[in-house]
């Protein structure tokens, strides 16, 4: 028997954020994995709870520069592991709750769904292939897919024969581990990175690339990699060949010999779930890397279709996840008053140390579409407050538009780097120009946010000359 519904929801990330405004329709939501998705149990939000003591633990080890005498003394791993999943897991269940019982109009449904070919009454199927609903069919008109993505892993001899974890289990370990070898090169390497090696651990990491953060601007990168070198151990341009046990400790072989790690954490990427929820049985158009095909509606190319976050953006970020939710959900039920979704400035952070900030075109993006472009940039080194921090190799740079006097691009290394980008995200996203945004508001001296003022300053008088 297939089950009728109105809407179908498939995702309970950024997909639970229903709207009032759908109260009227009989909703299925369904779930494969922890309610809340990725942000709120295996991503976002716990990463940052650990990013916290790991920078007090940093900060407390590297302050005789400031001339103070103190020192990182251990952690108790279980005890911050605890208070950090001791706050997130009863949301979890609080919001589960919520929606098996609360919300009338919606039913929770758990397990993986994957789309059938046959249709019912003109609606597209879907079947719960697994979990406790496992064996249920549902239709409805309208779709819409949050279904996330997962942990993807690099084809390395022994890795599947191998403990190891991904970002979605390195967090509750039962134990903190003395080494730690991590795969990767990104945000997820980088910020485990500074938790593991701040809270006390040896860390070994491995990249593909000769530089960390490589989808970030060239400069950012490179300073980036030399400073998170003096604390972690890198092996750059290249995967260990094989990896296998040895009694309790993992060994990874190297073109240089073995390394051995008490955990191991691979953190190559996520892949899109598309290919669990059978959208080609639907028809649903997707990217080569699985992602499904969208309008800046978030519409797929199949009607009554929307689908929003990891599964069709290439960001991975849970406040464009949102974002999108909020213009798809809208637009599911005013199809004559379409919204979409403005991509001209969307932002990233990687909470590691130093933090990383980004928004807008990279240097060698701006010169690929052929932009005429200055470069304002500003070492914190530069300016009263970074005297005070002794920092000498943070710095902000500001790409702008040398027609336009637009901000195109902006990068940030350093303390604060995500909040201290937020006035060149507005700038960008309402138009403001470079010499507006750094002539026409005050900036309180001496605060760090002079970093930025001056970085926009150093273009504007290039811009001037």
């Amino acid at each position: 028997m297939t089950e009728s519904f109105d809407l179908i929801i498939v995702g309970s990330g950024s997909g639970n954020s229903i709207p009032d405004y759908l109260s009227g329709m009989r909703i299925a939501l369904i779930e494969r994995g922890i309610f809340g998705g990725t942000c709120l149990n295996v991503g976002c939000i716990p990463s940052k709870m650990f990013v916290v003591p790991a920078d007090f633990a940093f900060q407390a080890g590297h302050s005789a520069h400031l001339g103070l005498d103190t020192s990182f003394n251990g952690a108790d791993w279980i005890a911050i592991r605890d208070r950090v999943f001791g706050r997130i897991d009863p949301i979890t269940a609080g919001g589960e709750e919520y929606r098996a019982s609360g919300t009338p109009n919606v039913t929770l449904i758990r397990g993986t769904a994957a789309f059938e070919a046959e249709r019912s009454d003109g609606n597209l199927v879907v079947s719960i292939v697994d979990g406790v609903d496992a064996g249920r069919h549902l239709s409805a008109p309208r779709y819409f897919l949050a279904a996330g993505a997962r942990p993807s892993e690099p084809e390395i001899e022994g890795l599947d024969s191998v403990r190891h974890h991904s970002s979605d289990t390195i967090m509750r370990l039962d134990r903190f581990p003395r080494r730690l070898g991590i795969i990767g090169g990104g945000f997820i390497a980088a910020e485990m990175g500074h938790v593991f090696s701040g809270l006390g651990s040896e860390v070994h990491l491995f990249s593909r690339s000769p530089l960390l953060l490589r989808s970030f601007d060239t400069e950012i990168a490179e300073r980036f990699t030399a400073v998170f070198s003096d604390r972690v151990a890198l092996h750059l341009g290249r995967l260990p060949t094989r990896v296998e046990h040895r009694g309790e400790a993992v060994v990874l072989h190297t073109a240089d010999g073995e390394i051995e790690v008490d955990e191991l954490l691979v953190a190559t990427g996520r892949r899109p779930n598309s290919d669990l929820l059978n959208v080609a049985a639907a028809g649903v158009a997707t990217h080569p890397d699985g992602r499904v095909v969208v309008e800046e509606t978030q519409a797929t190319n199949v009607a009554g279709v929307y689908a929003v976050g990891d599964l069709s953006n290439a960001y991975q970020l849970k406040h464009l996840a949102n974002a999108e939710a909020k213009v798809a959900f809208w637009n599911l039920a005013h199809p004559d008053d379409l919204k979409r979704v403005d991509y001209r400035a969307v932002p990233g952070a990687v909470f590691s140390h130093p933090q990383v900030a980004t928004v807008g075109l990279t240097e060698a993006q701006a010169t690929d579409q052929g932009i005429d472009y200055v470069v304002g940039r500003r070492d914190y080194g530069g300016t009263a407050h970074g005297w005070a921090l002794e920092d000498t190799t943070s710095f902000a740079k500001v790409l702008v538009d040398r027609d336009t006097l637009l901000i195109v691009g902006a990068h940030v290394m350093g303390s604060q780097a995500a909040s201290l980008i937020q006035p060149l995200i507005q700038a960008m996203q309402f138009g403001q120009r470079a010499d507006v945004v750094a002539n026409d508001v005050f900036y309180i001296h001496p605060a760090l946010s002079e970093v930025i003022e001056n970085a926009l300053l150093d273009a504007v008088d290039q811009l001037s000359a």
